[in-house]
């Protein structure tokens, strides 16, 4: 059995409590992170539109790519020995929900936390990426709430 657990900040222990409690032992467990690309790019272009091309040591979105790994390879590395148990770590860069939904391919099941509005039960619980996902994922999903789900009354009155 694989499973993928999505690592996103904030969210994560969730999920790996998830995958603990739900992954039978034995199953090939892996710990995705996606790091968004646009802030980077964003810094790229916006060094070459201001400053052009002729120093790219000083370019600031290398510097953020850097970041970004440095601050995933740490998060993985918490969510490993959170885990404790043999895992994959596998980091991408790219539109956060498409890769995901990626990375799901052939998994037997994808483990997310509600990233939305936790305060309320419903569809606003789940972030713009997490919906996505959720829509498009190619295997089944299991979708945790990072601390206690709120009671049955935030739900709407009915129409």
């Amino acid at each position: 059995m694989k499973v993928i657990v999505w690592i996103t900040e904030g969210t994560w222990p969730a999920g790996i409590d998830a995958a603990r409690t739900h992954a039978p032992d034995g199953a090939a467990i892996v710990l995705l992170h996606v790091t968004p690309a646009d802030v980077p790019g964003a810094a790229h272009g916006a060094f070459a539109g201001l400053l052009g091309r002729g120093h790219p040591e000083r370019d600031p979105g290398t510097r953020l790519e850097h970041l970004a790994a440095a601050s995933a390879d740490q998060l993985l590395a918490q969510a490993e020995r959170r885990l404790g148990r043999p895992c994959t770590r596998v980091e991408r860069t790219g539109r956060v929900e498409r890769a995901v939904v990626a990375a799901a391919e052939g998994a037997d099941l994808l483990v997310l936390a509600r990233d939305g509005d936790r305060t309320h039960l419903g569809p606003r619980s789940l972030g713009p990426a997490s919906r996505f996902i959720v829509d498009h994922a190619p295997c089944p999903v299991l979708l945790v709430w990072p601390e206690p789900a709120p009671g049955i009354g935030t739900m709407p009155p009915p129409p």
